[in-house]
């Protein structure tokens, strides 16, 4: 039914280097606009976004670029898309499989920076399926690709990796037991261990033990996971309240005045606070929530997927298949926001979202039309 039922890509968010991206007018897309790819296909089952630009693979096995980098090639059945590198997984003979990395600004024209041949997991992505890629996770699920050197980093064979993502400074690992581990700089609260310190290794997030996830996601400087009963946590930066915690920026909007203070609220979050209101009462905010914090969606919805930018994060729930937003787009205008939005869009238009893949300024989402009952 699915495969009868294919749907459309949505695009909303930063254009500014003529990434697709809807209609591509101007430099931001406020509100979802179906996705044009260079080629006009419609035919895609993965997109990667970078700042600049955006990487497309299509079922058939090719990958088209649109943004500051350009280029297209067949024969790839994934790609992860970063400024400093574009890495491609070619399918090979048998289980095999190729890893490329290429500069983006290369067309993907000559030979690729480096490549390496990798061997694909038991349980290996459908290329068919629309969704979000393994990489950098490497099919093989024993190493991970870094846009910066060494490019190739082994993981200790104890992890058991199933998905890992990077973020701006930081990743987050989610091993076959549903554990989530986590390395890298801390200085946001990132990492989730209640400190600001970094850690060089893959860490166990005590936090969450006894709570299996079924996804992770890593923003510029914030984490989110989702559990296997719908719940999703949250922790790291809030500066642009990618969190759905109160944020200075909002506060100040707010017409809050007067000094602050910082401190420690009991549970080691970093709250501040400003003196504000007609009362004179000080208003909190958390600028870093350094441990996972719950996420408190709205009764009866239970999330399905998630996925974070730069500063706003976005999770697709079941009910209806409909996106929640948190920071400034899909909502027609560039407010940003501390607290679950619905993207309208998707509902007023009959759509059930199945996927959402953030860049760092933008938002792609996989849209079905409802089925009539």
């Amino acid at each position: 039914m699915d495969e009868e039922r294919r749907g459309t890509w949505f695009g909303f968010g930063f254009c500014g280097f003529g990434q697709a991206l809807g209609s591509g007018l101007g430099r931001q897309v406020h509100s979802p606009e179906p996705v044009r790819t260079p080629s006009g296909s419609v035919d895609v089952c993965r997109v990667s976004a970078s700042w600049s630009y955006t990487a497309f693979v299509t079922r058939g096995g090719r990958v088209q670029l649109s943004g500051a980098a350009g280029g297209a090639a067949d024969g790839y059945t994934d790609a992860w898309a970063s400024e400093e590198l574009l890495v491609l997984l070619r399918a090979g003979p048998g289980a095999g499989a190729e890893l490329q990395a290429w500069a983006p600004g290369s067309a993907l024209r000559g030979e690729p920076l480096w490549s390496q041949a990798v061997q694909e997991a038991e349980h290996g992505a459908n290329r068919d399926e629309t969704q979000a890629g393994l990489l950098p996770l490497l099919p093989c699920a024993r190493a991970y690709v870094s846009p910066r050197p060494p490019f190739y980093r082994p993981l200790a064979p104890t992890l058991r990796a199933r998905r890992l993502e990077l973020g701006a400074e930081h990743a987050l690992l989610l091993d076959a037991a549903g554990q989530v581990f986590s390395w890298g700089a801390g200085r946001h609260g990132q990492l989730g261990h209640g400190t600001l310190e970094p850690e060089p290794e893959p860490r166990l997030l005590e936090a969450l033990q006894g709570l299996r996830m079924a996804e992770v996601a890593a923003g510029g400087w914030h984490s989110v996971c989702l559990s296997e009963t719908g719940d999703i946590y949250i922790w790291g930066w809030n500066e642009s309240g990618q969190l759905a915690l109160p944020t200075k920026s909002l506060a100040e909007d707010g017409k809050t005045t007067a000094g602050e203070a910082s401190g420690l609220d009991e549970d080691g979050s970093e709250v501040k606070r400003v003196s504000a209101g007609e009362d004179g009462a000080p208003a909190p905010f958390i600028a870093v929530q350094p441990f996972p914090a719950l996420l408190d969606l709205s009764p009866g919805s239970e999330a399905v997927k998630v996925s974070c930018g730069s500063r706003h994060t976005a999770v697709l729930t079941s009910e209806w298949g409909q996106i929640g937003k948190y920071g400034q787009l899909g909502h027609k205008d560039t407010t940003t926001l501390d607290r679950p939005c619905r993207v309208e869009y998707f509902v007023d238009k009959q759509l059930q979202v199945r996927t959402v893949s953030c860049g760092p300024w933008n938002t792609y989402v996989y849209a079905v039309e409802k089925e009539k009952s």
